[in-house]
């Protein structure tokens, strides 16, 4: 007989931690080679851990609810022998050595001394948060970690960069560069007092009020919509398109479409092709900012955002521009189902490029969307009404009108280019036809 161990997986390239949400086996249970055994929540997903071997359940060591970082030690398995098994998910280990250690800004003493005195394990730092604190400007030195023998962690930088209270210290005159193990050329630095973490906000509660605790997802969405305000000067547009002919073909269509396709022709579809179509003609509203320069994305992958009772999650439809309107409304009809169901995989949320939000299905009519951090900017479609219009020659008729609702990053993009930008995307969506326009 042999133990083996079961460590947390590493359940997307940039994922660092899980939390246990659901145990499904217990002490002494048999399990099979990929059997389930724990259900395990990130920030960007959730899914379900298998077993790599087959035995019995020797011990569970997590707790349900308790979040650990990726590699460590979930449960213990008895088997028989001692062969090792395929691994069906990647582990790594949580704390990587960096190449290179910076001391403590205005210390004097080498990092490794700094080490030793504080533990070992407190001048460690994972890849994640290297860089996070390289994205946010935070100087590691004056971050109290809250972890194992002082360790800073992932949720000690999601903390401060949600106070906004960014510890950094001040560039001395004659400071040497030293290499990070990111390889980005860094100051040393004097030291300034250091901020403590984020402070518990004191909000009284009173009989009958309720306390949500915040999940890993919902702390993911906080953490990048407060960054993409700090770091992104939101400038924002908005065009009105008259898609009367849009709605007719599509009501047109929709019935036979259900019965031959098996899902519905949704006028979302028709919008997202608009707007990939306008990309590859504008290819500047497919870019990010990237500190000294800006990346202009080949690929045209359109992120979609798609709520459930208490998160948002931002699907990604790959190469929208190459895809018909019935292929970009299978991805949706996918993906949506998906993120519903809790099956979406965290791959399936990365590469976008540009998002495009359906505002309008909740009735909405206007709205400023909060771009999604690093993309340049988001397009909100609001509903389609009914209204008054005054057409050539002065008759007024009754049009389905929707407003196209753009957020844009000024550091990235002008009100020229945008202008541009939106006046195609209303020329496609106010020219489909029957005549001119093939959903296959």
């Amino acid at each position: 007989m042999a133990i083996e161990n079961i460590l947390m997986p590493q359940l997307g390239e940039s994922v660092t931690e899980g939390t246990i949400e659901k145990w499904l086996v217990k002490p002494g249970d048999t399990v099979n080679k990929y059997d389930s055994l724990a259900e395990v929540n990130t920030d960007k997903v959730t899914a379900e851990v298998p077993s790599l071997f087959a035995g019995v359940i020797k011990e569970l060591i997590a707790q349900e609810g308790e979040t650990l970082e990726v590699g460590a030690l979930i449960c213990m398995i008895e088997t028989e022998g001692g062969g090792t098994a395929e691994v069906a998910v990647e582990a790594v280990p949580a704390k990587v050595e960096p190449a290179n250690e910076m001391p403590a800004a205005g210390s004097g003493k080498p990092a490794s001394s700094l080490n030793r005195e504080k533990g070992a394990a407190a001048g460690r730092y994972s890849p994640a948060v290297l860089r996070l604190s390289q994205d946010n400007g935070i100087d590691l030195s004056l971050v109290e970690g809250s972890g194992k023998e002082g360790r800073i962690t992932r949720k000690d930088l999601l903390a401060i960069i949600e106070s906004g209270n960014i510890p950094t210290a001040a560039v001395t005159s004659e400071a040497p560069v030293v290499e990070t193990a990111a390889s980005a050329p860094v100051k040393q630095v004097a030291s300034v007092p250091a901020p403590k973490a984020a402070e518990q906000v004191n909000v009284p509660v009173a009989v009958g009020d309720i306390e949500i605790p915040v999940t890993g997802v919902r702390r993911a969405i906080a953490s990048n919509m407060l960054r993409s305000k700090h770091e992104a000067p939101h400038a924002w547009m908005m065009i009105e398109v008259d898609v009367t002919s849009l709605v007719q073909y599509r009501d047109s269509l929709k019935n036979d479409f259900k019965k031959k396709e098996g899902f519905n022709l949704t006028y979302f579809a028709f919008f997202v092709k608009a707007v990939s179509q306008a990309l590859k003609e504008f290819p500047m509203m497919n870019s990010m900012w990237a500190g000294d320069k800006i990346i202009q994305k080949k690929d045209i992958n359109i992120s979609i955002a798609v709520a459930t009772e208490d998160s948002l999650y931002v699907p990604v439809i790959n190469n929208a521009d190459e895809k018909t309107i019935k292929g970009i409304g299978r991805d949706i009809q996918e993906l949506a189902g998906k993120v519903r169901s809790g099956k979406l995989k965290s791959s399936e949320m990365q590469g976008g490029t540009f998002t495009v939000n359906n505002t309008g299905s909740f009735g909405s009519v206007q709205s400023m969307g909060i771009i999604n951090h690093p993309q340049a900017a988001i397009l909100q479609v609001e509903s389609i009404v009914k209204r008054p219009v005054v057409m050539a020659g002065g008759m007024i008729g009754v049009r389905d009108m929707v407003n196209l609702c753009l957020s844009l990053d000024h550091r990235v993009l002008d009100g020229l280019v945008c202008g541009q930008f939106l006046a195609r995307v209303k020329a496609i969506l106010e020219n489909v036809t029957a005549e001119n326009t093939s959903i296959y």
